[in-house]
């Protein structure tokens, strides 16, 4: 795929093959990986610029009863949507971390890969690998729209998942969140606006 940088960046699935050559971070333990990739066929969609891993968007199957253990600090915030959490088919994926411009097992992004396009086209892999593989939906917590808020989680706003066909289930400002973004500054203000610290449930049924 093309990007607007006139990069060539290639897209494609996670398979257990790849466990000891791309990143593993929020990933879990090896075994949880494979025990994942073996359950619904990949763990994340990832990108590369030639040999070079630039970036992958993780995803696991919904689980509506996950729970994360520290919030926003642990990697299954992304699947925990707490008490707005919708009944959904077992066949259903939840969409994890974006980690775009990540070369290394490190929280080090190259900004280099940065506001390209490449997470949306991840995204869009994504839905099309799960529609080949007949999934029957697919779920995700959408971040504040203000891009620094976006980047700093490493997810998309609720507008990138409206143009994909995803429907909002509930949405809900994040105390623990709001609290981050003023202690570190994130805006520029230590006064955060509830739009700011707003997050939600996101749903696009692939079986209509």
């Amino acid at each position: 795929m093309q990007d607007k940088n006139q990069t060539t960046i290639d897209y494609r699935a996670m398979v257990a093959a790849d466990i000891e050559h791309v990143p593993l971070q929020c990933q879990g333990s090896t075994t949880a990986l494979h025990e994942r990739i073996a359950d619904v066929g990949a763990s994340a969609i990832l990108a590369f610029d030639g040999e070079q891993h630039v970036a992958q968007l993780q995803f696991r199957r919904y689980d509506e009863k996950l729970r994360s253990p520290d919030g926003l600090w642990d990697p299954l915030y992304w699947g925990d949507f707490g008490a707005h959490a919708p009944q959904l088919p077992h066949a259903t994926l939840a969409v994890f971390c974006f980690h775009v411009g990540q070369l290394e097992d490190s929280e080090a992004r190259d900004s280099r890969y940065q506001g390209r396009g490449i997470g949306l086209a991840m995204l869009d892999y994504f839905i099309r690998w799960a529609e080949v593989r007949e999934f029957a939906a697919i779920i995700a917590k959408f971040t504040p729209a203000p891009r620094a808020v976006m980047s700093f989680m490493g997810g998309q706003p609720e507008a990138s998942y409206a143009e994909r066909g995803f429907v909002t289930h509930a949405s809900w400002v994040d105390e623990q969140l709001r609290s981050v973004i003023g202690e570190k500054l994130i805006l520029g203000d230590d006064v955060v606006a509830d739009s700011a610290a707003t997050v939600g449930c996101c749903v696009k049924r692939l079986e209509d």
